[in-house]
């Protein structure tokens, strides 16, 4: 049994690494290790920091009909680049016995692992990742952008548009924005109209990461994460390792998380 919720959370801390333009989960504003709109990125060295990350998404259905769903992960950062991400979630159960648990996962660049805690077990799944990523701060951010890597991408594309927003204050940082609109012509996918969708980029240039990113695309409905309290003192250096008393065990090794296909990949 311990083993299974073992899986169970790893596998719940994967689809968090996927971002709304994958329709779920965590958008990642940790680091590097996870996996931007942009694809991987360099670890981001000497700029630590922490903060609360809220992902809101809201759907409107016929007859006005709105779901609203909302979810919060506690991210912080150290000087090496190392990160750690704590989510609150439900565990599989019986209707109205789902237990709430935390998935806590750190993404350590210098030891070259990634971790995951389990706190109802006391376990810690530790894995090797491949180097994905640079170490150091002067590659773009993580993030870094729906903007800059998807318009090269879709450059040519005349249903692909790309404006610069210019900066402005983001949880009391300066932020610079990037907005990447897609339009599907009527009759592209069947649809009777053309379809418009936005993501929408605010990225810190002191943190190399971004602070607010906004989806929009009337057939999911819109998405929006802000990361909030943001403090740039040192995180205590705990957080970043196993916990005292946790069995450690060695699972196989991989790329970081996020860096496999098309978590934060543009859907664009």
């Amino acid at each position: 049994m311990k083993k299974l919720v073992v899986i169970a959370l790893a596998a719940a801390v994967g689809l968090l690494a996927q971002g709304p333009g994958g329709r779920a989960g965590r958008m990642g504003f940790g680091g590097a290790g996870f996996k931007g709109p942009g694809g991987p990125q360099s670890t981001v060295a000497g700029a630590p920091y922490s903060g609360v990350e809220v992902t809101t998404r809201t759907q409107i259905l016929t007859g006005g009909n709105t779901i609203q769903t909302q979810r919060q992960s506690s991210v912080y950062r150290d000087s090496q680049g190392r990160v750690r991400t704590e989510t609150a979630m439900q565990r599989p159960g019986a209707p109205g016995t789902a237990a709430a648990v935390t998935a806590i996962t750190i993404h350590d660049p210098v030891a070259g692992v990634m971790r995951h805690i389990d706190t109802q077990n006391k376990v810690v799944t530790e894995r090797a990742v491949h180097a994905g990523a640079r170490r150091g701060g002067a590659a773009p951010a993580q993030h870094a952008f729906a903007g800059r890597a998807a318009g090269a991408r879709h450059g040519a594309d005349p249903n692909v548009t790309t404006e610069e927003l210019g900066q402005q204050s983001v949880g009391g940082v300066a932020a610079t924005g990037q907005r990447i609109t897609r339009t599907i012509p009527a009759g592209a996918m069947g649809n009777a109209q053309a379809i418009q969708s936005s993501r929408e980029v605010w990225t810190s240039t002191e943190l190399k990461v971004p602070v607010l990113i906004k989806i929009s695309d009337p057939r999911f409905g819109t998405t929006v994460t802000q990361l909030n309290n943001i403090t740039r003192a040192e995180p205590d250096a705990a957080l970043f390792q196993a916990p005292a008393g946790y069995t450690v065990r060695q699972g196989p090794a991989g790329r970081p998380m996020g860096m496999g296909r098309g978590a934060h990949a543009p859907q664009q």
